[in-house]
């Protein structure tokens, strides 16, 4: 390999790879001195000039010539029968400039140059990819799900770096197939065996909140702060939001008109429910808020051991709890009490319709209740467990369960 094909190599490195001029410049000298080195056990008295537009390398071996049969240190020194051979002109204590052709190294050592460049610039990217995506944690990104895997999804950028989406940062809903664009954030970045690992979240709150800086305009500019957000990913999300101009309403805000700004952060956490808040530091308030769709009676909070009693009318509680309890879930994460729920009633409770009891029997024994014509707490207890085995699909253990749940209610 002679110059020219070693400086063409170099144009198909710059090609492809995302390195400025200068730095690969840089590179492609310090592994020719590498290689000089290597030969001659010093570079001091070489010059390399690098021109790659015009695919010129040259090196340059400096000496100082002295008279003949003096030459004590080769390196450095050079007989003056032999410096009049580069340039006649020459003189006794002059600097001899001979130029040396990369050739002269030896094929091997070429080789091994152009391996050094390989690994250099290889190692320089990993490097930029790194840093590039550290300054970019907590950012969206928009990729190509290029493969997939039981366990997690390789995702390509705009520059083909790799990205990964693990199983457990997928929205449990989420669906993807090979060419898909997918957009999440950029959770973590870490380097393995020297390369970058860029881990991406779908689930993470932080990719609700980019979402929502991208569709509200008032909380990009900094109008709006969202304070905290939660989340049970593909079910239910909370997110609390304050203005500091008296003029937005910041909810009203987030939702958009007829919930035009929401919409299209609902369908790309695949109809996650979200719900907006404002934010107050009254907590007993936040919490009645964070409850939301329930109406609460009445709240008492203990600070010391951040509890919160909160009391509700039957019809309420189901509501309070939520599908799945992640209603209720989620207000104690977004407050930060562990929230109680209570039924307040009256000491002669009449009956209470089965479905208040959502959260704690699951919906299809409520089903198979109604299925023979209890629709009430008190028309379950009125039959014997033994007739309800009976006249129902339910097992014994079951059955039990079911009425010692709807007896406490009463007692």
């Amino acid at each position: 390999m002679n110059a020219i094909e070693l400086i063409e190599s170099f144009q198909d490195f710059k090609e492809f790879k995302n390195i400025d001029r200068v730095t690969m410049m840089h590179i492609l000298e310090d592994v020719i001195r590498s290689m000089i080195e290597k030969e001659f056990e010093d570079d001091s008295n070489f010059d390399v000039i690098i021109n790659p537009d015009k695919g010129d390398l040259e090196i340059w071996r400096n000496r100082i010539i002295v008279e003949n049969g003096a030459v004590e240190d080769d390196l450095q020194e050079i007989e003056y029968k032999k410096a009049i051979l580069i340039e006649p002109d020459f003189e006794v204590g002059e600097e001899a400039s001979e130029e040396y052709k990369i050739e002269n190294f030896g094929r091997r050592a070429i080789l091994s140059l152009r391996q050094n460049l390989v690994a250099k610039i290889q190692e320089l990217e990993k490097d930029s990819i790194y840093k590039k995506y550290k300054d970019k944690v907590g950012d969206i990104i928009t990729g190509e799900v290029y493969q997939i895997w039981k366990r997690e999804i390789l995702v390509l950028d705009d520059e083909g770096n790799e990205l990964v989406l693990p199983k457990s940062e997928q929205i449990p809903t989420d669906y993807f197939k090979k060419g898909d664009t997918v957009r999440a954030v950029v959770s973590k970045v870490d380097m393995k065996n020297a390369s970058p690992i860029i881990i991406l979240s779908r689930t993470s709150p932080s990719f609700l909140e980019r979402l929502f800086e991208m569709e509200v305009p008032e909380i990009f500019d900094g109008l709006i702060t969202i304070k905290k957000i939660v989340r049970e990913p593909g079910e239910r999300a909370k997110v609390a939001v304050e203005s500091y101009d008296d003029r937005i309403d910041p909810v009203g805000a987030c939702v958009g008109m007829k919930g035009s700004r929401i919409h299209g952060i609902v369908r790309e956490l695949r109809n996650e429910n979200i719900d907006v808040i404002n934010f107050t530091g009254n907590s007993q308030l936040f919490i009645q808020r964070s409850l939301s769709p329930a109406k609460i009676t009445n709240i008492t909070l203990n600070d010391d051991n951040g509890h919160a009693s909160v009391y509700l009318k039957p019809d309420q509680v189901s509501l309070a709890i939520g599908k799945g309890g992640h209603n209720i879930k989620l207000a104690g994460k977004l407050t930060g009490y562990e929230i109680d729920v209570f039924r307040e009633s009256e000491e002669d409770i009449e009956d209470v319709d089965l479905e208040e009891f959502a959260d704690e029997i699951d919906s299809w024994i409520i089903d198979e209740l109604k299925t023979i014509g209890c629709d009430t707490a008190k028309s379950v207890l009125e039959i014997s467990p033994g007739d309800l085995v009976k006249r129902t699909d339910l097992e014994e253990e079951t059955i039990k369960e079911i009425m010692g749940i709807l007896k406490a209610e009463f007692e």
